[in-house]
């Protein structure tokens, strides 16, 4: 697991600003959401973690250590980062079972046969998967497609999770379970998480601390409780009554 830090970050594209000066710190082991409106800037943010995107200025801290800073020329690639992701999409190969689905991180690396059997065995389990392991993605319902994903992204121990907008595609039924499947494997790994969601149900029910965004800003930081409590301006208290 590890922090993460934004300093001063911008992003700009094509003349707009999609980010304004972004600073704020996301702690080990610590499950934040980034809530908002479309278009406020909280799935560039993420990807700007991910290294998706570059940011225009500033610097982005993985484990105190730079991996983006465009004053300083210094750019860390995506698969040096050792992040997990999950998307809306799933974005599961059709072509591979769930093993080899879930396996592909741990093949990148070069982990040796006996390790990736036992890791992607232990995860699959971890996600309610076990022994279905052979079977090919189309065969499986929504729900179970995200779980391999979820599997995928968690396989290799990465230092923090990244979920955008993973829940959009399920059922309310199914959704709801998933919230306290997915926080509870978060807390089973100790891992930091940084989730985008439009949903406040999902961000109040889920995190340690929520980050409300509107066009580009950064409005509140602060446990579900304490946003509840003292809403920091108009736009704030409507958006989650």
């Amino acid at each position: 697991m590890s922090s993460v830090e934004f300093k001063n970050v911008t992003k700009d594209y094509q003349g707009n600003v999609i980010l304004k000066n972004l600073s704020f710190k996301i702690n080990d082991g610590e499950f934040v959401s980034f809530l908002g409106p479309s278009g406020c800037g909280k799935t560039t943010s993420l990807r700007i973690v991910a290294g998706l995107e570059k940011n225009s200025g500033g610097e982005v801290s993985l484990g105190g250590e730079i991996i983006s800073s465009p004053e300083k020329s210094l750019f860390v690639p995506t698969r040096e980062r050792n992040l997990g992701m999950v998307f809306q999409s799933y974005a599961i190969w059709p072509h591979m079972n769930i093993f080899e689905n879930v396996a592909f991180p741990l093949r990148m690396k070069k982990t040796s046969e006996a390790e990736i059997k036992k890791s992607v065995e232990d995860v699959l389990q971890m996600v309610e998967l076990g022994g279905l392991s052979e079977r090919m993605p189309s065969t499986l319902s929504g729900g179970q497609q995200q779980r391999v994903a979820l599997a995928r992204g968690l396989v290799a121990r990465p230092k923090v999770l990244l979920l955008d907008e993973p829940l959009s595609n399920l059922d309310a039924k199914l959704r709801e379970k998933m919230r306290k499947d997915i926080r509870q494997i978060q807390q089973h790994f100790k891992i930091t998480c940084i989730y985008v969601t439009h949903d406040q149900v999902e961000a109040f029910s889920m995190s340690d601390r929520i980050m409300i965004m509107e066009k580009g800003n950064i409005l509140q930081f602060a446990t579900p409780s304490e946003i509840r409590a003292n809403p920091v301006n108009d736009f704030v208290k409507d958006f989650i009554s």
